[in-house]
């Protein structure tokens, strides 16, 4: 029975052609062709996608087969077979069927035959035999090592290499042969065939060899083949494996079934012994797959579980090599991925080279964990690339690691590697969590637990907020304000933080002691304004003075709260401006940020509350009030004489401008206070209001002897008989007569002065002042000459433009619309139109009271003596009566007048 597979071991088809063991098997390059050899003496050739099955009886056991390379495409569908009856017979088909050419006979079996391009090499008990079948001839004969066992216990393997390397294993021995073309004039000459055969390699193994074929090895593997061969040639040969020629390195080793044969005596062919122990069959060692350089030195051996192995002997074995279609997961860098196959009559084996793969389960298996998930790191980017499905389990790996790491107590590095073995998987997160938790290591793992992607469940977050609060609070602090609201039962830790502080050794409403004290105080500050609960925060913000207060305030429209903390307020901006001050900052000119928050929220925190508290710290009151009257003076109207106290008290120099400003305050009280402090200008502001000018003055004169002030409070005051004092006190004094007539006016008549002067008074400066008066009487009368002259030029040029524009002409059809109804001036055809100076034109029933105006005479009429006057005198009489009836003038600009859009 014939079964064909896979290369995933998966049946394909099953063929009965023999009544007997299949010996051979040769498939052609696609794979539709079989071709097999039975001890049955039968040659029969399978298809697998047709009916056609030829069939060869060669009346003896068949040893090989082999089809011709491209037997589906080929028109004779040639094979070759040989068996025990030492024929090598050639099978080609022509028109009437198969023809049989025997090649070679005469040598005893043939063993085994392999056909490649036009070349045929077969084996038998003498050597090996090349055939060309292009020429047609046998072109060499590579005779059987001497002293090789017997060719039916061990046989001889053949293997091409390529179009021009055969590689021979007879026993224990590899030839490598070289087929080149022979030269032209040697061949021509002496009737040699054209092609010559050399043995480039021979090499003694230390086993029997039941198969060979090439393995490719990388360029690294190359480049230490060749180091290796230096140094063999350096140590002549020594070592389990002799080599008898030397070879250069190249891109490919052998890869060779080994077999130890049990009994020695078959190799030395004494078989008769007479003992009977030795005479019973010995049990075979495991065969192993061996990689052979071309320097003849051992890379690389693996024992095969073969079932049943010691029972088989060399034969019983058969390797082959295949090369699998490359696919889209084949690396970049890598040819085809090569199979290669090991028969034995209980077995198929499927052998691979080893890749990363097996490298990462031998390091797992030696526990060196780190170096397995490296290695699968650096090659799940070249698998992405190429859309090779990895199938190691990493996580697996790295689980199994973990594991390791805290057996042997280094949580710190199992810690950092949850993150690549957990990933996104909660529920692994947890498990590692609570091991950490139970181990009593949960520091390690806690800066690597996620907070997004994924997030975990409350209780993971609860329990290490839960660690923090009892072993590093300064730690807690920095979670809450670090995570994100939210992931936890935010109730849950406020409880817990409450429970710590109420132990704390002092829980004061004022200013926290001890630092656990204040830390707790943030980290409640903290949860509460996460669990939207900011009234509950503020009392604790204020009690740890911190500058968010007011933006706390200000965000969650806590006004009313702090309705009744006004002064704590103020004193704590007071706190924090200090310090800003010592710390070198101006903080002068920045306003003071509790006034702006108490004054821009007075409907929420009312006037009268905020003035009882502050009442105790009246600069406070100073700066609350001050700045209620900067926004609006109305809102102080009920403390304004309070307010006059206060800035005789903190700001002398804005006391005037209040004065002055507002108008609610006593003005015998303000006068009383500015008394005591003897504030001279804000009395003289005062005594002007009562109304007492001449008290006033005297101040100004006798207590600030300014005579510019004591000038521009007479003007303000607009009264005579002040004047008439301001001169009279001035007569005995130079210097205010003197300051008065540099100030002479509308108000003070310079003669009045001059007159009052006294005969003999000195007067510093007169002569300059009088000069002075002079000077400005000369250069306002030039002014007003040079006005008059600018105006009378000005008003002759505008009526010569009103002339020109109103005696001009202008053009007018009969399509010129009305400004007024926007209708033609034509129509109606006889209508009335009205020509204005200002060069308007419109209907006479668009004009005010139009209805009432005359109709024009009928021109033949007029002639006639009939309805008017006839000549100029006619039209200026007409037009006198129109004026008359219009008494508002051009219709068009009386509305402009009046800002109507005509």
């Amino acid at each position: 029975m014939l079964h064909i597979l896979d290369l995933a071991g998966q049946h394909v088809k099953s063929l009965r052609a023999h009544s007997a063991s299949v010996l051979d098997i040769s498939m052609d390059v696609t794979g539709d062709f079989i071709a097999t050899a039975s001890i049955d003496g039968q040659v029969v050739v399978h298809s697998l996608s047709g009916a056609e099955t030829p069939s060869f009886n060669m009346k003896r056991p068949v040893r090989t087969v082999a089809l011709e390379p491209n037997f589906a495409k080929s028109s004779t569908r040639s094979l070759v077979s040989g068996g025990m009856a030492g024929n090598l017979v050639l099978h080609e088909k022509g028109w009437l069927g198969y023809k049989e050419t025997i090649l070679h006979s005469g040598e005893g079996p043939i063993w085994q035959v392999r056909w490649r391009d036009n070349l045929i090499a077969w084996a038998n008990d003498l050597g090996v035999k090349i055939y060309d079948t292009h020429s047609q001839s046998r072109i060499t004969f590579i005779d059987r090592p001497a002293d090789s066992p017997r060719a039916d216990l061990f046989k001889c393997t053949l293997h091409w290499q390529d179009e021009s390397t055969l590689l021979i294993a007879w026993a224990d021995q590899i030839k490598v042969a070289r087929i080149r073309a022979r030269p032209r004039k040697s061949a021509s000459a002496s009737g040699l065939p054209p092609l010559l055969v050399e043995i480039t390699a021979v090499f003694q193994l230390d086993c029997m060899i039941a198969g060979i074929v090439p393995h490719p090895l990388s360029h690294s593997a190359s480049s230490s083949n060749a180091l290796m061969s230096d140094a063999l040639k350096k140590s002549n040969g020594s070592g389990s494996v002799r080599s008898t020629a030397s070879a250069a390195p190249a891109l490919t080793a052998f890869l060779v079934l080994a077999y130890t044969p049990p009994d020695m005596s078959l190799l030395t062919g004494n078989e008769a012994v007479s003992d009977p122990a030795e005479q019973a069959r010995k049990q075979a060692e495991r065969p192993e797959l061996r990689i052979i350089s071309r320097a003849g030195e051992e890379l690389a051996a693996d024992a095969l579980g073969i079932t049943n192995y010691e029972r088989w002997n060399c034969n019983d074995y058969v390797l082959v090599d295949i090369e699998a279609v490359p696919t889209k997961a084949t690396a970049p860098d890598t040819s085809e991925e090569r199979y290669y196959i090991v028969l034995s009559p209980k077995d198929l084996v499927v052998v691979k080279p080893r890749d990363w793969r097996d490298h990462v389960a031998w390091l797992v298996e030696r526990q060196r964990y780190e170096e397995a998930l490296e290695e699968i790191e650096r090659r799940s980017g070249q698998a992405d690339a190429a859309g090779e499905k990895d199938t190691i389990d990493a996580v697996q790996i790295g689980q199994k690691y973990i594991e390791h790491l805290i057996s042997e107590g280094d949580f710190v590095k199992a810690a950092r590697l949850c993150p690549k073995v957990c990933g996104q998987d909660t529920k692994r997160w947890e498990d590692w969590i609570f091991v950490f938790a139970q181990k009593h290591q949960l520091q390690a793992i806690i800066p690597y637990i996620p907070t997004e992607s994924p997030t975990l469940g409350p209780l993971v977050y609860e329990i290490v907020l839960t660690y923090f609060l009892a072993h590093d609070r300064q730690a807690l602090l920095q979670t809450i304000k670090t995570w994100p609201k939210g992931i936890y039962d935010i109730s849950a830790v406020i409880v817990a933080v409450q429970s710590e502080l109420e132990k704390a050794p002092s829980t004061s409403t004022t200013k926290p002691s001890g630092p656990d004290t204040v830390i707790l105080m943030e980290c409640l500050a903290e949860l509460y304004t996460l669990n939207r609960q900011p009234g509950k925060a503020l009392p604790y913000f204020l009690r740890l003075r911190r500058p968010n207060v007011f933006d706390l305030i200000k965000e969650n429209n806590l006004f009313t709260d702090v309705q009744d903390q006004a002064l704590l307020l103020v004193e704590f901006d007071q706190e924090l401006r200090e310090k800003r001050k010592q710390a070198g900052e101006d903080v002068d000119t920045d306003p003071v940020s509790a006034i702006t928050l108490l004054v821009n929220h007075i409907h929420s925190i009312p006037i009268g509350r905020v003035v009882q508290q502050l009442h105790s710290r009246p600069f406070y009151l100073y700066l609350y009030l001050d700045a209620l009257f900067q926004k609006d003076p109305h809102l102080t109207s009920t403390y304004a004489d309070t307010q006059v106290k206060l800035y005789a008290e903190y700001a002398p120099r804005r006391l005037i401008d209040f004065l002055r400003a507002s108008n609610y305050y006593n003005l015998e009280e303000a006068y009383n206070v500015c008394s005591e402090r003897d504030l001279v200008p804000e009395m003289v502001f005062l005594l002007g209001r009562m109304g007492n000018n001449k008290k006033a003055l005297n101040l100004i004169i006798e207590r600030l002897g300014d005579v510019n002030r004591a000038i521009d409070f007479a003007k303000e005051q607009h009264d005579d008989d002040l004047w008439e004092d301001l001169l009279r006190y001035s007569e005995t004094r130079p210097a205010f007569i003197r300051g008065l007539l540099e100030n002479v006016g509308a108000e003070i008549d310079p003669i009045r002065l001059i007159r009052r002067i006294k005969n003999g008074l000195e007067i510093p400066g007169l002569k300059g002042a009088l000069i002075k008066i002079l000077h400005d009487f000369n250069l306002q009368v030039s002014l007003l000459e040079g006005c008059q002259t600018i105006m009378n030029g000005d008003c002759a040029d505008l009526v010569l433009k009103l002339h020109k524009n109103q005696t001009s002409g202008f053009f007018l059809s009969a399509k010129t619309p009305c400004p007024i109804c926007s209708k033609p001036i034509s129509q109606p055809a006889n209508g009335l139109i009205l020509l204005f100076l200002c060069r308007h034109v419109v209907h006479a029933h668009c004009v005010d009271r139009g209805d009432e105006l005359p109709h024009q005479p009928d021109p033949t009429l007029v002639e006639l003596g009939i309805g008017g006057q006839p000549g100029l005198s006619g039209k200026i009489a007409f037009t006198a009566i129109l004026k008359a009836k219009i008494t508002q003038g051009c219709p068009v600009c009386h509305k402009k007048g009046e800002g109507e859009r005509t």
